[in-house]
């Protein structure tokens, strides 16, 4: 019998997105094909509140939570 992984619901960047109950921000970078620890001018916030780099790992996600992952761009 396969094992059904339970998945929650969270809002990312403005869209319905699914992860793996007990999905770390770490672990939403990684889904997201970002390197948590090589990132740089990456930022993370969850429901309004910026997670700082050293949290990454530690936030757990939760349903309904909206997340926010903003890149740094250069340019003009």
């Amino acid at each position: 019998m396969a094992e059904t992984t339970q998945t929650l619901a969270i809002v990312l960047n403005g869209e319905p997105y699914e992860v793996p109950v007990g999905t770390t921000v770490a672990e939403l970078l990684r889904q997201l094909d970002i390197d948590p620890e090589a990132a740089r001018g990456i930022a993370v916030a969850v429901n309004e509140e910026v997670v700082r780099r050293t949290q990454w790992a530690e936030v757990r996600l939760q349903p309904g939570d909206r997340v926010e992952v903003v890149t740094a761009r250069q340019g003009g």
